[in-house]
């Protein structure tokens, strides 16, 4: 059940990055062209506003899927030498650490977002809601919560009863060691 669990969260993470990823493309083509547009005088009108969104874009929906193919930068001085339940039961610790920091993040990032939804603040340019700022990084945090509670489960059950306990100690595909 976990692994059909994590088959999917995993396909939903990645389409989730690549939206960020065309928001970071967005941003890129947005300042490509107002480049190329100053010497007309013209520009792009609000140019920052909608760099800002592609980048939050960008960075906050690509975190859940980074978390779920251990793409973030580790580095690996001790764990690696580690017995293999041991690495496990710390590769879970480690989640639910980071589960909880992001179960923080959503938390007072929601109430961020909803008191700047109260106010009605706006972009300062195109004035785009401020909410539209906050979807990215409440989408990203949520499912962050997600993709790091389920590598808790699934290392404490390795840690426990030593069953799948080369994906819980799995080498990060990305990471330095």
């Amino acid at each position: 059940m976990l692994a059909a669990l994590e088959s999917w969260l995993t396909r939903l993470t990645r389409l989730v990055a690549l939206l960020g990823a065309a928001g970071l493309g967005g941003a890129m083509l947005v300042t490509v062209a107002d480049v190329a547009l100053r010497p007309t005088a013209t520009g792009i009108v609000g140019v920052v506003d909608l760099i800002q969104l592609g980048v939050m874009a960008a960075a906050w929906l690509a975190i859940p899927y980074a978390f779920l193919t251990d793409s973030h930068v580790s580095v690996d001085l001790l764990a690696q030498n580690l017995p293999a339940r041991l690495a496990a039961a710390l590769r879970a610790f480690g989640a639910a650490l980071a589960a909880g920091l992001m179960a923080l993040i959503l938390v007072y990032s929601w109430q961020a977002a909803a008191q700047q939804a109260q106010f009605g603040d706006v972009s300062s340019t195109l004035a785009l809601p401020k909410t539209w700022y906050w979807a990215p990084l409440l989408a990203g945090a949520a499912l962050s919560v997600l993709a790091t509670a389920l590598i808790a489960l699934q290392a404490a059950v390795a840690a426990l009863t030593g069953r799948g306990l080369a994906a819980a100690a799995r080498k990060p595909k990305g990471g330095v060691e």
